[in-house]
């Protein structure tokens, strides 16, 4: 039986042995095999279209189009996978971070009506709710006794409520919450209190900001195809408003996420470009946090003939992630979206966060999510200690917290 001294990690295989030379994690200093040599860098595939990219991710060259086309398309996910967990673990070892959050989702009443949308509906119906500030306060409070470090908040668009509403529901939160990073508004969000308040965008945002906003996350985007925007979210924001909106956000300072909604209408190419116009803005502002791929859910929504996402292309979108977005420093695994297990296996695809405890998850969960609505830290540590890595407990900035 062979004998390795193995130290750090690398992929390899035996070049002497190309029969059975699997292509696996092993480590590359000070490796030795009975003498014989080995050949840093190397990998196998099922699919030989891959060898090509994986040049290029080994010598750290950016991906082309073409490439994230290959990756898409290609049926050796073991493949894919193995080259973004290269990527993942040179940038992050064997670490995997959460945040302690909380979610608040303030009002469900939007105009925009997007059709893949199963959170929205009108002002009016049974099941309609917009929380006043004092409500919105009431639930944070509910927590206080918690270490919640991070507080997410998005909501519809409700014609009913001023720009006053959303800059004294941030005072209100700081106040309940002053050691928590307020992660709040969409891009969508951002131009529509830039439209009722009559200011510019980068007004809007300064006003926010001095509020409290110190975070956004990263929706409203979806896909940025201008088909799949006129077919299923035509009254929200496009691209190049999205793109105008994140660009001032980062501007002045203010650190954004990026999601790309995926299992839809769209198309490979329009995954593809999606992601290289992120990569693009990123190259511009570096203002771009983590990037979050988020599985659609049909259920009770206009959509609702589509099926679920398949796992093969949950893992697919957060590998080809890692590999093409090679300036964001961090992936998610949005575990409400793909569920717990896929979370921890996505740990291994490329993913090195997964977002965090969220306590109370309403968006997804309309729309047929079978996930928990919210997970302890406890749970959060153990989901990831069960997949191999080690748990970091983050703050929003990516900063480890005691």
């Amino acid at each position: 039986m062979t004998e390795w001294s193995l130290t750090r990690w690398s992929y390899l295989r035996d070049i002497n042995n190309e029969g059975t030379g699997i292509a696996v994690w092993q480590p590359f200093a000070e490796i030795s095999r009975g003498g014989e040599p080995v050949e840093e860098g190397t990998m196998e595939f099922i699919d030989p279209k891959l060898a090509p990219i994986w040049e290029k991710v080994h010598t750290g060259t950016r991906l082309s189009f073409d490439d994230g086309r290959t990756l898409y398309a290609s049926h050796d996910l073991s493949g894919v996978g193995r080259m973004a967990d290269f990527v993942r673990r040179k940038r992050h070892g064997n670490i995997a971070y959460y945040v302690y959050n909380q979610h608040v989702n303030y009002t469900n009443v939007c105009s925009n009506r997007c059709t893949f949308c199963a959170f929205a509906t009108d002002e009016g119906t049974k099941n309609a709710y917009t929380w006043s500030i004092e409500e919105v306060k009431a639930r944070l409070l509910e927590r206080k006794a918690e270490p919640v470090r991070e507080i997410h908040m998005v909501g519809g668009l409700n014609e009913n409520l001023d720009f006053d509403y959303f800059t004294g529901l941030l005072r209100a939160m700081a106040e309940v919450r002053p050691e928590a990073t307020l992660k709040a508004f969409t891009a969508v969000e951002i131009d529509y209190l830039s439209r009722i308040s009559g200011l510019s965008l980068a007004d809007t945002v300064e006003k926010l900001k001095e509020a409290g906003l110190a975070m956004m996350p990263g929706g409203g985007a979806e896909v940025m195809s201008e088909r799949v925007h006129d077919a299923l979210f035509p009254k929200k924001i496009g691209k190049a408003r999205w793109l105008e909106v994140m660009e001032t956000v980062h501007a002045a300072g203010i650190p954004t996420n990026a999601t790309m909604l995926y299992g839809h209408i769209e198309t490979i190419e329009e995954r593809v470009e999606h992601l290289i116009t992120l990569r693009e803005l990123q190259d511009r502002t570096g203002g771009f946090s983590a990037f979050i791929p988020l599985a659609f859910h049909s259920k009770n929504t206009q959509l609702a003939y589509i099926p679920a996402t398949s796992g093969v292309d949950d893992l697919k979108n957060v590998s080809v992630a890692r590999l093409m977005l090679d300036n964001f420093a961090h992936i998610k695994a949005y575990w409400v979206m793909i569920g717990e297990k896929m979370a921890q296996v996505a740990l291994s695809f490329g993913a090195d966060d997964l977002d965090g405890t969220i306590i109370e998850e309403r968006i997804t969960h309309t729309a047929g999510a079978t996930s928990a609505t919210g997970l302890t830290r406890d749970e959060m540590f153990a989901m990831i200690r069960g997949a191999g890595f080690e748990p970091v407990e983050r703050d929003s900035f990516y900063n480890p917290v005691p």
